[in-house]
């Protein structure tokens, strides 16, 4: 088996979130760049990782990647419940800030499209991303997402309207 088949890339392993994940999750998601970079509050609360980590939905899929025993990047992917939609998927992610440039980001997106592409007929991944946020656009184009539009004063940011890109990633296959 491969390294990219086995889930692991250089030190990294990727895994499904556990319950018992919630405490590093909530301390991942409180560092100022995280949440600066996502749709995340300041200050999470490990009750609210606690109830997300619990949600079983079988559209619902969570990953954490690993340095050993430490989280240091979280992936979940959403696919959409409307019935017409079924074939499409969202996504959301965030890589400890010390761990940027890594491969974890890379690793952690390969889990997701190889699960799409491969094992549950998701065929549109699509996600937002703020257009000041070149690292996270460089990846999502190295996976061959592509920006669809740009929506002005999507979301506030430390006092500030700031501005998303849509980006969507189609491939084609059998139904």
């Amino acid at each position: 088996m491969s390294e990219s088949e086995s889930g692991k890339s250089s030190q990294f392993s990727v895994r499904h979130s556990l319950p018992s994940d919630a405490a590093q999750l909530n301390h991942l998601y409180a560092q100022t760049q995280l949440y600066s970079d996502t749709l995340q509050l300041p200050l999470p609360t490990l009750a609210r990782w606690e109830e997300r980590l619990a949600d079983t939905s079988p559209s619902l899929f969570s990953y954490v990647a690993c340095d050993g025993e430490r989280i240091v990047g979280q992936i979940t992917l959403r696919i959409e419940p409307n019935l017409r939609r079924r074939h499409v998927a969202s996504f959301g992610m965030g890589v400890d800030a010390s761990y940027h440039g890594q491969g974890v980001g890379s690793l952690l997106l390969k889990t997701i499209t190889d699960l799409c592409d491969n094992w549950i007929n998701v065929r549109r991944i699509e996600l937002t991303v703020f257009v000041d946020n070149k690292a996270a656009l460089a990846l999502y184009q190295k996976f061959g997402f592509e920006i669809e539009g740009t929506s002005p004063c999507f979301a506030v940011r430390d006092g500030k309207f700031v501005d998303v890109h849509h980006m969507g990633r189609v491939t084609s296959g059998a139904i």
